[in-house]
């Protein structure tokens, strides 16, 4: 089954970075499942985790950012890249420690998109940055 990214790209767009959720930050649920798991509300639990992890996407393309979220109820956000005022990361004590965090990024006319519990949230911003970066280097050509 293909993914949510690879369905919306449009021509000539390409994948240039994908991230996906830590599991760090459900730690506290996952081992609650797993002591739970005997009476059953642990199955539910673990299932919960896995379905947020699994059904959250986060790429960055050559033309935008696009992040979905939920299995059944869908939330996305696409925001072109010349449209992205900021891109925020906060990392905690231990964010830093395990390498996760949440960005928040900030477009033109449009709310901010919180993305929390993000793996490699620097790397997400270096691949934005360089993006970005390219994204103008061939506008300025072009004019």
């Amino acid at each position: 089954m293909a993914s949510y990214i690879d369905k919306v790209l449009i021509a000539g767009e390409r994948v240039v970075y994908q991230a996906r959720l830590s599991l760090w930050p459900f730690t506290g649920w996952i081992l609650l499942g797993v002591v739970t798991l005997p009476i059953v509300i642990g199955l539910i639990i673990l299932l919960w985790v896995w379905m947020r992890y699994a059904s959250t996407e986060l790429a960055i393309t050559n033309k935008r950012i696009i992040v979905k979220f939920g299995f059944i109820n869908r939330s996305t956000v696409e925001l072109n890249l010349a449209r992205v005022e900021s891109l925020q990361v906060h990392q905690s004590l231990f964010g830093r420690m395990f390498d996760y965090g949440s960005i928040l990024i900030s477009g033109a006319g449009s709310p901010q998109a919180p993305v929390p519990g993000i793996a490699h949230p620097l790397e997400f911003r270096k691949f934005f940055m360089e993006a970005t970066d390219a994204t103008q280097s061939l506008r300025a050509m072009a004019s």
